[in-house]
């Protein structure tokens, strides 16, 4: 694949991500600006993807990003910490050795990962790097599943309140002329 030249202001696709809808980027994004700004960088655009974990391969923003990185539209991603990229270990490397092929860096700014072809060091700190926060993520899944275990040897009631369904009173609300939707309401 034939080398591209390197523009003088490299063009920056910033990523971020958030597990849960109730949280937010702005420190991710606010972070990523000033490195950028810091640098002179150019922000080709910004891609964030609310409520999707770390371990999904597919996530709509991150696909949008890998195509700009595909279309060569971008000279680097941008992350604030690695574990917002991903959190699966074979997912991670594989769409960083993507980024890669194709000349895009990986910057993740908080750790001072750069896997720019001159940082040796960085290339090897973000794998390492990369192996802890899957096993970070597995250390979560394993306490989750331990304390669901404890709550039911404990005899707690695990999931949401089961509802009773009173029939005849389905059936009264139906002959009254209500709908399926009416009567789920009540």
């Amino acid at each position: 694949m034939p080398q591209r030249t390197k523009p003088s202001k490299p063009r920056i696709g910033i990523y971020a991500r958030v597990s849960t809808t109730d949280q937010n980027c702005s420190q991710q994004l606010r972070d990523l600006k000033l490195y950028c700004k810091a640098r002179c960088w150019i922000i080709e655009n910004e891609y964030v993807d609310h409520g999707v974990s770390g371990m999904k391969a597919q996530r709509p923003a991150m696909d949008r990003l890998m195509e700009a990185a595909r279309r060569r539209s971008i000279d680097a991603v941008m992350v604030w910490k690695l574990d917002r990229w991903g959190r699966s270990m074979s997912h991670f490397v594989a769409s960083v050795q993507e980024l890669d092929n194709l000349g895009v860096r990986f910057i993740a700014v908080t750790q001072g990962i750069d896997t720019d072809k001159s940082n040796a060091g960085g290339r090897l700190l973000m794998n390492i790097l990369a192996s802890f926060a899957e096993f970070e993520h597995e250390l979560i899944v394993e306490r989750t599943l331990a304390g669901l275990a404890r709550a039911r040897r404990e005899g707690k009631t695990l999931g949401r309140p089961r509802k009773i369904l009173d029939r005849d009173r389905v059936r009264q609300l139906h002959t009254q002329g209500l709908g399926m939707r009416a009567i789920g309401t009540q």
